[in-house]
Order: C-alpha cells, then structure tokens, then sequence
C-alpha cells in the first residue's frame, strides 16, 4: 500500500528571527529538504512540510530541535543541521536537549557547549572522574573542552592552577636548529596550547594567570619529579607518549587534582618500534575506578565537513590495507 502526502504546518511567531536559521539563500532548510525528500515552503509565518508522512515527521523534529537551539542562543551552523539530521534518522533526537547546557562563556561572550553526543558524555566523565582520557579523531574538540572546563573550575576556585602539557616528540632532534633558549624552541609545539587558552579566557586574563603563575604551559619532560596538588592537568597528544612518559605522568597526580589525557592513536608520531604509552594505558587502566575512557568518532569531528569525510575515507584506506596484508601472510584468510 503506497505511503501517502501529508502537509505538516509550524506557526512561527518570530519571522525575522528564525530566518536566522534557514541560512544564507535557506541553505538549511534545503539541506533538510535533500536528505528527507521533503518540500519546505515558508508562506504567512508558517512553514509548511509537504512529503510522505514518515519524511514529514522527522523533518519536524529536525526542525523543532534547531528552533530550540536558536532560542537558546546556539548559531545554527552547517554542522548543527546535519548532526541534528543524524540524530533524528537514528533514532537518537532526545538525547539534543543534553546538548544546550553551557559549560562556560568564552572572553568573547560565546556559549561553549558539547555540541555531539560524544562531546556531551565527555563532559559528563569530566564530571563524574579524577581522570579521563579522550580519545579520537582530530576536530571534534578533545583539548578545548577540557580547557574550558579547567578554566570553569578555576574560575569556581575548585583548582589554584591549571597546568597543560605536551610531548615534543614532533620536533625530535630538530629542536637544536631552532633559534634562542629551551622555552623559545618548545613554544611552537606548545602554541595549540596557548591559542585554545587565549580564545577561553582572554589575552588580559590569560596573561595576568600566566605571570602569578597559576598557569603552566610546559613540555611533558618538564613535569617528571613533581607532586601536581590542586591542579587541573591536561594533557594533550598523548599519543606520542612513551609507556615511562605515560606512567611518570599519572603518577604526578596529586591531593585534589584532576587531569585530562587527549589524544588520536591514529597520529602517533613516535619513532619506529616504539610503543605509544597511551595505546598502552587503554589496556592497563580501563577497569580502575574514577577513570573514565571516552572514545571519540567520525560523527564527532565539528570542523568542516570535509573532515569528518578525510577521516572515514582514512578508515576505510587502513582498513583495506590490514585486510590485505593479513591476506598476504599465507593463510589463505581474510580476517
């Protein structure tokens, strides 16, 4: 029995204000249109549905999530659209609302807020853990949102310093060609560090934090031999961690602090034959309390949309590569 047309109409009372939402030349709405197979007509505040009842239903929700998300402040984005149109087809539209709560409001006056499901549980972990390691793809937000909720924490006096870190495994031994002191030749490979910190809280505040010392930027090397109380420790591309790097990390942790590992095992950048500390910690801790592992996917990645389509086809390409050469060791099966 063939499916019938329905028509579905939304009153809008404020027309000025959620043309917002449609974006330039209704780019939006046409977006919702493609992926439904719907037509969306706007006439005499009202939007009209016009398509097969079940496309109808979830281009409603779809659009009754985003006119929430706009009254709430949030700026309707490409990526809000088309993660809202992936949330409605699995299933998964009620698990939005998680998606409004504020974590804190940049120098700028911006709202940041999990704008993924697997930004949300990661906040949630933050919350709930002494220790969290969020673990995924570059772009979906790993380092920022544990910097703003260390500065939220500061800012709260939960925390008398906020401490970020990073190997420097990148540089190698390239450090000794690059010009002036110790502090001059890691700071390029710290700057990620500084920008994010920067955007959060501001150049006046961040600088005045800087010089009382109640921020640190620093290379992993420089926390070995310390005991970190009252801290909010965050550290980023643990990839290319060793494993004594990662336990000589850990074990830093002190009376009252809490501290955050991000990192991408697909990016390791370590040298050939060694084991990367955090590939390695994924195994050795996932089953201790106050420690909570987030993993992060494709479908979290919240720059461009090219991204999300460079990371998957990456994953596809190693994917076949491993089928492959599982092949190719003489077994005659593909495993």
């Amino acid at each position: 029995m063939a499916e019938n047309v329905m028509e579905f109409g939304i009153q809008i009372n404020d027309m000025e204000n959620i043309m917002n939402l449609f974006g330039n030349f209704d780019q939006n709405l046409k977006v919702i249109e493609d992926e439904f197979g719907v037509d969306i007509i706007i006439r005499e505040g009202e939007i009209k549905i016009i398509g097969l009842e079940p496309a109808v239903d979830m281009a409603k929700k779809t659009l009754d999530i985003l006119m929430k998300m706009q009254e709430s402040g949030e700026i309707i984005t490409g990526h809000s659209v088309s993660y809202t149109i992936e949330l409605v087809k699995e299933g998964e539209e009620s698990k939005s609302s998680g998606l409004r709560d504020v974590i804190i409001t940049n120098a700028r006056g911006k709202n940041i807020k999990s704008k993924t499901i697997g930004q949300k549980k990661y906040i949630d972990a933050i919350r709930n853990n002494e220790v969290v390691f969020g673990i995924g793809p570059a772009g979906t937000g790993k380092t920022y949102l544990a910097m703003a909720m260390a500065v939220k924490a500061f800012k709260n006096r939960e925390v008398s310093r906020i401490i970020l870190t990073r190997p420097a495994v990148e540089a190698g031994e390239k450090l000794g060609f690059l010009p002036g002191d110790l502090q001059n030749k890691v700071d390029p490979y710290l700057r990620p560090l500084y920008d994010a910190l920067y955007d959060i809280m501001g150049a006046e505040a961040y600088q005045k934090q800087i010089e009382r010392g109640a921020i640190e930027i620093a290379p992993l090397a420089y926390m070995r031999g310390r005991t970190l109380d009252d801290s909010y420790i965050i550290l980023d591309e643990a990839q290319n961690t060793s494993t004594e790097q990662m336990k000589m990390f850990l074990t830093r942790l002190g009376i009252g602090s809490k501290a955050i590992i991000t990192g991408d095992i697909t990016q390791i950048d370590l040298p050939r034959g060694k084991y990367s500390g955090l590939k390695e910690v994924m195994e050795i801790l996932r089953n201790v309390n106050g420690i909570g592992f987030v993993y992060f996917s494709e479908k979290d990645v919240v720059r461009h949309k090219l991204v999300k389509d460079i990371i998957k086809a990456y994953e596809t390409h190693e994917g076949n590569k491993k089928f492959s050469l599982e092949d190719d060791e003489g077994t005659g099966e593909y495993k």
